[in-house]
């Protein structure tokens, strides 16, 4: 199975839309991604990556809502190492917990 996660591009580099990168967020974890499949993406969009590459864009809402359950999915794991400080953009859009704190 593989998983796509939502991320929030902080900074681009590049011209060319083959190898133009991006910095994404992933609640406070900041990996380099190409966007060669999604180079209208600009910094604070939404995109979904997967092995290192933006596949799409989503909305604020729906990265909100995706994250609060990839967020549910750890802590039913036992997995609350990974999960990201008050201080983390998705947890301050969810509001309080993750639970209904869609914006």
């Amino acid at each position: 199975m593989c998983l796509a996660v939502p991320g929030r591009i902080v900074s681009t580099a590049g011209d060319d839309p083959w190898t133009r990168t991006a910095k994404v967020s992933f609640g406070g974890v900041v990996k380099e991604v190409n966007l060669a499949y999604v180079p209208e993406a600009t910094v604070d969009d939404y995109v979904i990556v997967h092995a290192g590459f933006a596949l799409s864009q989503i909305d604020e809402i729906e990265a909100v809502r995706m994250f609060e359950e990839l967020t549910k999915l750890a802590e039913a794991m036992g997995d609350e190492e990974g999960l990201p400080g008050a201080d983390d953009p998705f947890r301050r859009l969810a509001g309080p917990g993750t639970e209904g704190g869609t914006p």
